[in-house]
């Protein structure tokens, strides 16, 4: 895995065409693949940062981040994170 800048900051566009802009928090593997724990920057004060989750692919040098859309996929990927959450306490 590469490592990656603090603070590096991501831009995804979502179904309506909204640029979002995220800060890269951690990526993990799960299965082989590497996912992307991603934190909305624009989140209001007093509201719980929600991570987001999604998929790495490499394209050449560039890191591609993709929706997951397969629900057991996605359920996989989190319950690993929720692990790595319960570890930490």
């Amino acid at each position: 895995m590469e490592n990656f800048e603090e603070n590096q900051l991501i831009e995804t566009i979502d179904e309506n065409g909204n640029v979002i802009k995220f800060e890269l928090f951690d990526i993990v593997e799960v299965d082989a693949q590497e996912y992307a724990l991603l934190l909305p920057t624009d989140a209001q004060e007093g509201e719980e940062d929600e991570i987001v989750l999604m998929r790495l692919s490499k394209d050449g040098e560039d890191y591609l981040f993709e929706t997951i859309d397969d629900d057991e996929e996605f359920e996989k990927v989190a319950t690993y994170v929720e692990s790595l959450e319960d570890e930490e306490e």
